[in-house]
């Protein structure tokens, strides 16, 4: 076990709320803060419990193996670490829902949304003196960039454990069928923009009477992610700092006409309440994550590419997620050992096979080629570690659960083919900018 000084964090969860998977966390009775040290030994071997979104088998069992590995090294403070799958649209309602109810998990993944609510919350244990200090950890091989969206002060209160870059996934068989170019040679010809990527969706589409371009995990609710479409754009929903809507700016307004436009009038996009699932061979292109690899096989001939390029140029897009330790479980301080573990240059090169580490190190096409046998070098460097390289992530807010719920409410007058989406935009402004001001 790793040398370490004596501790117990002080951090207490005063109160959660889950209606309406709203986050509503206050800290008492101690500052959130953790400090390094060797867990106290329990009285006990304990179980720990992470909650996760993953029910990918071979994602678990390589969780399972690295925390099997921690239990045999460490037979005085666990007996099992177990980690508990929660499906991805219901995750935070679910996840708060423990919370409110004393059945905090000891380790939890947090969407990049919801970091900034967490963050501030007082639930999570300030990990950066436990990691900095474990034996082996480099903790200075972590991106400090990464880590911006999970700091407070000097504090870090979730590791970054998945920084996967979004691109684009392509049926090269269904393209090629519809007399279309492979992305790739528009990549390569600096010719790979959305408008490219509508026009060949669309037929593809008309071709093969299944579906074009699809933002998987949309589905019309998480509006979120059509970051990666507006991104494009230089588009975002409220200013840097969280205090203005910028639903109205020109350029959010023309990405939104493109997606509206894309999807009732081009055909080149899934409309309301139709489900199409790349991976099994329903759409001819998905915007995802690159972690999603995972899930093909050799049913078609397929690719992957960066996002296409927008009139403000191509933009990088990740999604990040994070790993917390609740001050509220059973033994925080075991939690944050564990993590230790689960995270060190050993096994966070193990989980890059799925999710890019923090670790500058690892972001490299040899070191993550080992990984991810399904991809090429090439794609490796195009998608993955170029793709990290000035990304913006999907928004987060301090208020996010709120505005959440608000813009999807507010969005859905516009997923209509006569919708003035203009209108619709400035709506949407009027009814967040008092969650903004919050």
């Amino acid at each position: 076990m790793n040398p370490r000084t004596a501790h117990r964090p002080r951090a207490a969860l005063a109160a959660a709320s889950a209606a309406a998977a709203l986050l509503a966390l206050t800290a008492c009775g101690g500052d959130g803060q953790g400090v390094a040290g060797e867990p106290d030994t329990p009285d006990e071997p304990v179980d720990l419990r992470m909650t996760v979104w993953t029910a990918d088998e071979k994602q678990l069992a390589m969780f399972q193996e690295i925390a099997d590995a921690y239990v045999a090294e460490n037979p005085d403070l666990v007996s099992s670490v177990s980690f508990d799958s929660i499906p991805f649209e219901d995750y935070t309602t679910a996840l708060t829902t423990q919370l409110a109810g004393g059945n905090a998990p000891d380790l939890a993944w947090i969407f990049e949304s919801n970091a900034p609510e967490f963050v501030s919350s007082g639930a999570l244990v300030d990990l950066a003196p436990v990691l900095s200090e474990a034996e082996g950890y480099q903790y200075d091989d972590l991106e400090p960039s990464a880590l911006e969206l999970w700091k407070d002060g000097d504090g870090l209160y979730a590791y970054p454990f998945s920084n996967s870059p979004f691109g684009v996934f392509v049926n090269t068989d269904q393209l090629e069928a519809a007399g279309q170019k492979n992305p790739a040679d528009l990549v390569a010809a600096g010719d790979w923009t959305f408008d490219a990527a509508r026009d060949m969706a669309a037929a593809a589409a008309e071709k093969s009477g299944k579906q074009g371009l699809v933002v998987r995990d949309f589905d019309y609710q998480a509006w979120e992610n059509l970051a990666t479409v507006w991104s494009g754009w230089g588009a975002a929903p409220w200013s840097a700092d969280g205090t203005q809507c910028t639903f109205t700016d020109p350029a959010m307004v023309e990405a939104m006409t493109w997606i509206h436009d894309a999807t009732f009038a081009d055909g080149a996009m899934p409309g309301p309440g139709t489900t199409a699932d790349f991976f099994a061979g329903d759409a001819a292109m998905t915007i995802t994550q690159i972690s999603r690899a995972s899930s093909l096989d050799d049913s078609f001939g397929w690719d992957v590419v960066p996002l296409p390029a927008g009139p403000s140029g191509k933009q990088n897009v990740i999604g990040q997620a994070g790993i917390g330790v609740f001050a509220a479980g059973k033994t925080p301080d075991v939690a944050a050992d564990f993590l230790a573990w689960f995270t060190d240059p050993e096994n966070a090169e193990k989980l890059s096979a799925y999710f890019p580490p923090p670790r500058e190190s690892l972001l490299t096409a040899d070191s993550l080629a080992a990984a991810n046998p399904l991809l090429s070098a090439d794609q490796l460097q195009d998608v993955v570690v170029d793709g990290i390289t000035d990304a913006v992530t999907k928004p987060s807010h301090k208020n996010f659960a709120k505005l959440q719920e608000t813009v999807r409410s507010q969005l859905d007058a516009m997923w209509t083919a006569d919708a003035d989406v203009a209108g619709v935009l400035g709506d949407t402004c009027d009814a967040i900018t008092p969650l903004l001001e919050d």
